[in-house]
């Protein structure tokens, strides 16, 4: 299940890009779920480990995909126990987090009010006021009240 919580959090990550350039396996780059994200996000494809064919910048290195399907990638495959900053994601990302939670727990950290009105069965537990929200409008709501804090 997805949860998210707004504002710091302890072990929170807040630059994942970083943390990922020093931290990725190179299993997870091959893996289906990456090679759909950064296709999707990055409309590049996934040639091998250490090489990704960009339309944009041509063949580029593992380490420079975008930062916002760096995140993604850690939040799918790292099992330290860390919270990603998901503000360090575009909310073209925002269905991909979706994806991630509904194959496993996953804590997020927001610093911003992440735009996921697109995202079908959108649903996430908000670890600000203990309430499980199960449409964009509830999230936005919840989102509301804590910024009234």
């Amino acid at each position: 299940m997805l949860k998210i919580l707004f504002g710091e959090a302890e072990h929170e990550i807040y630059h994942p890009p970083t943390y990922f350039d020093n931290r990725y396996e190179d299993e997870w780059i091959t893996d289906s779920l990456t090679v759909e994200m950064i296709k999707d996000i990055d409309k590049s494809e996934v040639i091998g480990t250490h090489l990704i064919q960009s339309p944009v910048l041509g063949p580029i290195s593992t380490k420079e995909i975008s930062g916002g399907v760096k995140t993604l990638i850690l939040m799918a495959f790292d099992e330290s126990g860390r919270i990603f900053n998901a503000s360090a994601c575009g909310d073209n990302c925002a269905k991909w987090i979706v994806e991630i939670g509904k194959r496993k727990d996953l804590t997020i950290n927001l610093h911003h009010v992440m735009d996921f009105h697109e995202v079908p069965d959108f649903e996430a537990l908000i670890l600000n006021t203990g309430v499980t929200v199960h449409s964009y409008e509830e999230y936005l709501e919840e989102a509301v009240k804590i910024k009234e804090r």
